[in-house]
């Protein structure tokens, strides 16, 4: 189950709208060992596409070193979906790289509500989890 703050929603939902049409993405890092999700880090999605995301490598390095550096890990990785629901695509599950992480999907296709699901995916298998928004 994914634990996280209603603060951490609304950042990712906010992203999603303001990048809208194109994908957002972006990662909410955490304590090494835990399962935490923390600090909130938007990214550039390079792909700049509404049906595709894809993180610029150099700000990856640069995430990557930052998180090490501060003993952190990738908690959640999130990105949205513009015109379909929030549910990765096999493109998303077959770029997954962190089993250990939460994949957050957020919905944007209606102007007026958002959807908003996580889903842990290890080896390309897709399983959805409970989602727990506390204040």
């Amino acid at each position: 189950m994914l634990r996280i703050r209603r603060e951490l929603v609304d950042e990712i939902v906010a992203h999603a709208r303001r990048d809208h049409p194109d994908e957002a993405c972006g990662v909410i890092a955490g304590p090494v060992g835990s399962d935490r999700a923390e600090r909130f880090i938007p990214m550039l999605n390079a792909a700049r596409s509404p049906t595709f995301y894809e993180f610029d490598s150099a700000d990856l390095l640069k995430l990557y070193r930052e998180m090490d550096a501060n003993d952190e890990v990738p908690v959640v990785i999130y990105h949205s979906h513009t015109a379909t629901e929030a549910y990765p695509s096999r493109t998303d599950a077959s770029i997954a790289a962190e089993p250990d992480a939460h994949y957050v999907l957020v919905s944007t296709r209606d102007p007026d509500t958002h959807e908003f699901r996580s889903y842990r995916i290890v080896d390309a298998e897709i399983t959805e989890e409970p989602v727990e928004i506390v204040d």
